[in-house]
């Protein structure tokens, strides 16, 4: 018979979890595995909700595995080591992303994408090694190996910071990776969202131009005099997007619904690069004739590797990057998530876990 979630392990936690595909979340008790040689164990201070959060408390990808405690905004403070652990000590401030393991063998492991490793092991809603389901971060204590560890940056603070672990690297690391962080680039990004607005500010600490693409024209004047953006378009204006035609080298599209690629692809330059980081659920259109003559590129970008992670959280610091925040408390996580829903956020929900949680 299978063991209850509070009994798989030895150490007890607590938390809020999905039951089923009606995505309500609830106070779960659950536990942890006790920390082995190479682990490292946290006392969880603050959670951001991601938006893949929503999608996966809702089964909308199709791979839940229930009860599900979500979380990959990890920031929190080291209360035990592992012996063999080299990088932490007791009482470091740290963070944990989308993946707490991998195989750490096949190339990408061994070239730091291990978030492309087939065997990548996600934070919550996924099969450890030891065949127990992950739990994430709306939790009051989390183990990890210390490889998928990162240190969290003196300076940097720890309720803004957290959406960095996934949000700032699923944006920066497109940027490094496509050739989109030189000084002088022209970058343009759609939508304004969680993933939007920390693109702009990673951008322009680069030294980027930025122009900000949206739906919305109510959002132009928190572009611009804000976030630091150069200008902004509305998508359905054919004038203005007929303007900036072939004027960007790159356009970095965090949108997840679905929409049109065409009046995008249009917008760059030749030799022009549109890389996607939302997750529409429906199939996007693409014709293939404005690829081949401008010789322009789509391609796609998940989060990073964990030294890109632990590079981005450095640069963040340096340049002073946070997220827009609204804290909550653990109990209005439900009203969260339907706000979230309708896009009722600005920018990025961050739960208080440590001063809000109770069991």
């Amino acid at each position: 018979m299978a063991k209850l979630p509070e009994e798989e392990h030895p150490e007890k936690a607590f938390g809020w979890a999905a039951r089923d595909s009606n995505g309500v979340l609830s106070p779960f008790k659950f536990s942890r595995r006790s920390s082995g040689p190479k682990d490292v164990n946290i006392k969880i201070l603050y959670c951001g909700v991601c938006h893949s959060d929503l999608h996966f408390v809702k089964n909308e990808w199709g791979m839940s595995i229930y009860p599900i405690v979500p979380g990959h905004e990890i920031v929190g403070i080291v209360t035990e080591v592992g012996s063999m652990v080299q990088k932490f000590r007791v009482g470091n401030a740290v963070g944990v992303g989308c993946m707490v393991g991998g195989c750490d063998e096949c190339e990408d492991c061994k070239r730091g994408w291990e978030s492309y490793c087939p065997k990548t092991i996600l934070t919550y809603s996924n099969i450890y090694h030891d065949g127990t389901v992950t739990y994430g971060g709306y939790s009051d204590r989390i183990v990890v190996e210390e490889h998928y560890v990162v240190r969290f940056p003196d300076g940097l603070p720890k309720d803004a910071g957290a959406p960095l672990l996934c949000a700032g690297i699923t944006v920066y690391s497109p940027m490094r990776y496509y050739g989109l962080a030189e000084p002088g680039t022209h970058l343009g990004v759609v939508g304004l969202g969680g993933l939007g607005h920390l693109a702009v500010k990673f951008a322009k600490a680069f030294g980027a131009k930025v122009t900000v693409i949206s739906t919305s024209p109510s959002k132009e004047k928190e572009a611009i005099e804000h976030l630091g953006a150069d200008a902004f378009l509305v998508s359905r204006n054919a004038e203005q997007m007929k303007a900036a035609a072939r004027t960007m080298d790159g356009i970095l599209d965090t949108v997840s619904a679905k929409h049109y690629l065409l009046p995008l692809m249009e917008l760059l330059k030749s030799h022009g690069k549109l890389v996607l980081v939302g997750a529409p659920e429906e199939p996007l259109e693409l014709p293939a004739f404005p690829l081949l003559v401008g010789r322009k590129l789509v391609g796609g970008s998940a989060t990073g590797g964990m030294q890109e992670t632990q590079e981005m959280l450095d640069f963040a610091a340096k340049h002073n990057i946070t997220a827009d925040i609204e804290i909550i408390p653990m109990n209005y996580i439900n009203t969260a998530m339907e706000r979230l829903a309708k896009a009722d956020v600005k920018y990025r929900f961050v739960i208080d876990v440590a001063n809000t949680l109770s069991a």
